[in-house]
């Protein structure tokens, strides 16, 4: 999955039957879920926009992989 030059790294977990996933390649824990691969896209999204908003709002360099 990427959005907007960032890529992310998905694993599923059975047990809460949950996607989960985190911004890959920059040290910043970026990361989002859901239950469904649509939701998790979405949610993807919307970490990666808050990511860059919370950059630009702190005065600092987004990280890329």
């Amino acid at each position: 999955m990427q959005y907007k030059g960032y890529a992310a790294r998905i694993e599923y977990d059975d047990e809460d039957g949950l996607f989960f996933g985190r911004i890959a390649g920059i040290r910043d824990g970026v990361g989002c879920h859901a239950d469904t691969v649509e939701d998790l896209r979405a949610a993807f999204h919307e970490a990666v926009e808050d990511y860059l908003e919370t950059c630009a709002r702190i005065g600092r360099a987004p990280r890329k992989s």
